[in-house]
């Protein structure tokens, strides 16, 4: 329900669907006991907040998860420690720091994502040597649970993560829900990548065929964008005489 409620606040797209589905699991408890919810959600930003101030992000739904042992072993769930998650981080943005100085930011992949422990444990990385995860990461991550795509998604919003988290099997390339965290939106991330690729196509050694659409979603509206004719001028391209 907490992950609904933070999506509604900015996903027109699919409010109608979720806001249907929170009744849906309101009408599920008496009045007494979803007085509990919001107890029980104020107690977890709380921990969020004493983790950020003590030792950066930090995985306390997968924690937590794994302590009440609702994990499924049939599926996999065995979720890697956060110290571990941690040390991995480290290494890899020592090899990606190059990337961040050219683009601006880095993109970060995550096929199985669990609670989100990998993803956290990048941004207290990106923190340590100087940047800012909030505005210089992005990440795509992918669960095929349900439960674990709920519990990433209200870490990575409640840390001011920018992210699209994907319900759906990787491997299948199968996509059945996305979940855009609140940064997501509020700071133009679908313009931006959309702007992005549209760039990678049009700085190719080989153009783009004529009148090549690039479609992209923003807010609840569809647009397109038709790229120039190969035979138009380039501003761009370097001319000898």
């Amino acid at each position: 329900m907490s992950a609904i409620s933070i999506s509604n606040s900015v996903d027109w797209v699919n409010r109608e669907k979720r806001e249907a589905e929170y009744m849906r699991l309101v009408g599920k408890y008496a009045g007494d006991e979803l007085r509990l919810f919001p107890e029980m959600f104020a107690h977890f930003v709380g921990e969020l907040e004493v983790r950020q101030r003590t030792d950066g992000p930090f995985d306390v739904l997968g924690k937590l998860f794994h302590e009440l042992e609702l994990h499924n072993k049939y599926r996999g769930q065995f979720f890697t420690p956060q110290h571990v998650c941690d040390m991995m981080a480290l290494m890899s943005l020592d090899e990606n720091d190059s990337t961040i100085a050219k683009k601006g930011y880095i993109k970060m992949a995550e096929p199985c994502c669990g609670s989100g422990a990998m993803v956290l444990g990048f941004a207290k990385a990106m923190t340590k040597n100087g940047y800012d995860y909030n505005r210089q990461m992005l990440v795509e991550a992918r669960d095929v649970d349900l439960k674990c795509v709920h519990m990433c998604y209200l870490q990575l919003s409640l840390y001011g993560i920018p992210a699209v988290i994907i319900h759906g099997n990787t491997l299948l390339f199968e996509q059945i829900s996305r979940w855009h965290t609140p940064v997501y939106m509020l700071d133009g991330w679908p313009m931006r990548e959309a702007l992005d690729r549209i760039m990678n196509l049009t700085t190719t050694e080989k153009p783009p065929p004529d009148g090549v659409k690039f479609y992209f979603e923003f807010k609840d509206e569809v647009s397109a964008i038709t790229l120039p004719s190969a035979n138009q001028l380039n501003i761009f391209e370097e001319v000898t005489a």
